[in-house]
């Protein structure tokens, strides 16, 4: 049991692999069981990109005849099963391409990846169809709108705008984008985001790539430049929220936000390379959600991901990992680069979102197994808008099902469905039988109507205790945090000693017995709560 215990404090810094525990082995199930509820949260971003510029993720084929329509969609239904079985939450649909769209649109044409010709319809609504799907299986979609870019200089979408609006677009390489210093660009993308809001029920609006090309010669400083990216994000914040102020507006912004003060961001960053303050957006109300694109690993991923989690503001972040690595055609990545980020990220109490849906669903080195059968076992729910003060609105449902008579829906392992409209959460529940359950009302923002002794505490997660032999605490690798300084307080806060992070061990022989909890402390003066110890010389 001992040696167990170790290893369950050292999830988080290694690489695991699923095992299913030999059938009828009580003991090893039990065992299992206990290993797999580690940290296990109710509220969790789980999301994953689904590309469809060239059909990259879908669609696979083309809807040109009744036949092949169906035969498109149900290349998607099947898309979905595979990521809802892997309890997935959060599809990011690619809605708005190069200047092209997967919808009948006031203002842009037909991209050609639906039914292989630009300009045509497939023959039915692809972004009503998608949001549709996701929603039977108890998934939010957030439409992903390509901002800036607008595709080849002579392909359809670039040619519409550039006809459109004379003098908008500007040329780089063979490439056209939308100039972020046009106010016509903030007003345009607010009335394509407006649009998709006003007729689709959407759950959230994605940007992309909302910031400076970073081969763009710009003329103006850094702080001008992230008055003009702020502009843009302002516009079309408003006109979403003055439609359904409950649809989350996020963006995927750089990965690193900026250099921190042990770690560089080697150039590239969302806030003086190309003027993304997606910091700022949260703390101003402008944006819901982030999803930064952390394709990095080791000292690259950790420190940076903190950092996100730090300037939350108690918003929902869940860093975009590059699956994608993980094929040997587009990298040399292991699993365990992987696994590391998703155990880590989970301890910084933020989700994961994977890029791209393909990578997922095609199992790479083991990318779905380890996040369907281990790391996401069980559901979770997208974290609620508890920021949001409008009066709350009751349109799904949530499940939980227990052995015990008194179902806790505080236990994520309950949860069995989300998200379920009403004629689907009364037919599921016929299905339950005679087991316990409770049904939960949840408005759009994502709470749950309770009694108001058991209203939304917000993210719950168990974290164990760290190891201490009685004479020294292990500690984390310090690259995973920017910080310097280690410091241990009484569980009322008083602060015992402070010490130079230096090593994986840190000499505890000098402190009473007693229970502590561990922190960091950076440059900035930002500290982070690292774990809980307890401490027994008798064990020395």
């Amino acid at each position: 049991m001992r040696r167990f215990y170790i290893f369950l404090l050292l999830l988080p810094f290694i690489a695991i692999t699923y095992a299913q525990p030999a059938a009828g082995n009580a003991k090893a199930t039990s065992s299992w069981d206990a290993l797999l509820s580690f940290g296990t949260p109710k509220y969790e971003a789980r999301a994953v990109w689904l590309t469809t510029i060239g059909g990259l993720d879908w669609p696979h084929s083309y809807s040109q005849s009744p036949r092949s329509m169906a035969r498109q969609q149900q290349e998607l239904r099947d898309i979905l099963d595979q990521l809802a079985k892997a309890n997935i939450n959060t599809v990011i649909l690619q809605t708005r391409i190069r200047g092209t769209m997967i919808y009948p649109s006031e203002y842009e044409p037909w991209d050609g990846c639906l039914s292989g010709f630009p300009g045509r319809s497939p023959g039915y609504d692809a972004l009503a169809f998608a949001i549709d799907e996701c929603h039977k299986r108890g998934m939010e979609v957030h439409a992903w709108v390509v901002t800036m870019p607008v595709g080849k200089w002579n392909k359809l979408g670039c040619r519409t705008l550039r006809k459109r609006f004379p003098g908008l677009i500007r040329r780089i390489g063979d490439e056209g984008y939308m100039n972020p210093e046009d106010a016509r660009t903030g007003d345009y993308l607010a009335k394509i985001c407006r649009e998709i809001t006003h007729n689709y029920d959407i759950d959230g609006i994605n940007l992309d790539y909302i910031r400076y090309p970073e081969t763009w010669k710009r003329r103006v400083s850094e702080a001008q430049g992230r008055d003009y990216i702020t502009s843009i994000v302002r516009k079309i914040h408003d006109a979403v929220k003055s439609e359904k102020p409950w649809v989350k507006m996020s963006c995927s912004p750089i990965g690193k936000f900026s250099d921190l003060p042990r770690y560089w961001s080697h150039g590239w960053n969302a806030y003086s390379r190309v003027c993304q303050d997606a910091q700022a957006w949260l703390k101003e109300g402008l944006m819901d959600e982030l999803f930064p694109m952390m394709y990095f690993k080791d000292e690259q991923f950790y420190p940076f991901a903190l950092d996100w989690a730090e300037q939350s503001d108690k918003k929902i972040i869940a860093p975009g990992l590059g699956i994608y690595f993980l094929d040997p055609k587009e990298g040399n990545w292991r699993l365990g680069d992987i696994t590391r980020e998703m155990y880590q990220s989970r301890l910084y109490h933020i989700g994961q979102a994977f890029f791209r849906s393909k990578f997922l669903t095609d199992n790479v080195q083991g990318i779905y197994d380890f996040s369907s059968k281990t790391f996401n076992r069980y559901p979770s729910l997208v974290p609620p808008m508890t920021w949001e003060k409008t009066v709350p609105t009751d349109t799904t449902y949530n499940i939980y099902v227990s052995p015990e008579t008194q179902v806790d829906i505080d236990d994520a392992r309950n949860l069995i469905a989300a998200r379920l409209p009403k004629p689907q959460m009364e037919d599921y529940c016929k299905k339950l039988g005679n087991h316990y359950y409770k049904v939960v009302a949840m408005d759009r923002f994502g709470r749950e109507i309770r009694t108001p002794e058991k209203q939304d505490a917000g993210p719950f997660l168990s974290i164990p205790l760290l190891r201490c032999d009685g004479s020294r605490l292990l500690l984390p690798d310090q690259k995973m945090y920017d910080a310097d300084v280690l410091v241990i307080k009484t569980l009322e806060g008083q602060i015992v000693t402070s010490e130079k992070w230096s090593g994986r061990t840190l000499d505890v022989r000098r402190i009473p017995n007693g229970m502590y909890t561990l922190h960091s402390l950076n440059r900035k003066g930002v500290t982070h709560r690292i774990g809980t110890f307890a401490l027994n010389h008798s064990q020395y």
